[in-house]
């Protein structure tokens, strides 16, 4: 691939990722290939900066403010909700639907399919949001912990390299997720993981800086879980399973960042 050709891949990755993964409008990528999507996995953390900017500017006028713990929080998650157009909870209910409907694959994936919002996909949702609040809120008062609640969005949004690695199959011929499944090589995610970590050691300081690395392994572990359920479950990976994988390493996350602050 040419010097111009390969760049052009990168920049139409951004442009796919910004317009997939936030409701910021940005300008459709020239073309959409697997490359391209490959691309928009690795630079998917680029698309959390929006989330990330509202995030700290919300903390710093909540402490400012003396803004109960649960309304810091409260605020925060809803702010995340409104940047994303809600898109990660809804793959999240979709996901938790599938899998309680039936331990038949193809029934499980026409549920998903439908969009409906069943018990599960609801109680999924409840849940997510409350452990969200619940750690924004306790981790605003400190500086400390408003770093740790940036590496935690930052980190659910690379786990998608991971989820889209080589080797992990789609789950049906169609959507996002056959779009982006097996669309990024191991060494292309370990490097972005290198680049995440390095990031995460110098925004924490030598004070925060097990919490934030354990901020970073509790993401991936919430990414694990929910991709190796999707491909033993339902054959691969599909676009609900992104946002499921998403919202699930964030709430890890956050949970080892409170716990650890």
């Amino acid at each position: 691939m040419t010097g111009p050709a390969r760049a052009g891949r990168w920049a139409d990755g951004l442009r796919l990722a910004w317009g997939t993964l936030s409701a910021v409008p940005v300008p459709p990528p020239r073309r959409v290939d697997r490359p391209v999507a490959g691309a928009a996995m690795l630079l998917a953390p680029l698309a959390a900066l929006p989330l990330v900017a509202a995030w700290v500017g919300w903390a710093l006028l909540a402490r400012w403010a003396g803004s109960p713990p649960l309304v810091t929080g409260g605020v925060a998650v809803a702010l995340g909700v409104l940047l994303t157009r809600a898109m990660h909870q809804d793959g999240l209910a979709d996901y938790s639907d599938g899998l309680s409907a039936s331990y038949d694959r193809e029934r499980a994936l026409a549920v998903m399919k439908t969009g409906d919002v069943g018990p599960s996909g609801a109680t999924a949702i409840a849940l997510s949001l409350l452990v969200q609040a619940a750690c924004l809120g306790a981790l605003a008062p400190a500086p400390g912990g408003i770093t740790l609640g940036a590496v935690a969005l930052v980190t659910s949004r690379h786990v998608l390299a991971w989820a889209c690695l080589r080797g992990v199959p789609s789950a049906r011929p169609s959507g996002l997720g056959d779009m982006v499944a097996g669309s990024v090589a191991r060494w292309q995610a370990l490097t972005a993981l290198a680049v995440v970590a390095g990031v995460t050691v110098v925004a924490a300081g030598p004070s925060a800086l097990w919490a934030g690395l354990a901020c970073v392994a509790a993401g991936l572990v919430g990414c694990w879980l929910v991709v190796e359920r999707a491909v033993r479950r339902l054959g691969g990976i599909t676009g609900d399973v992104l946002g499921a994988a998403i919202e699930v390493s964030l709430s890890l996350a956050l949970v080892a960042a409170s716990l650890l602050r």
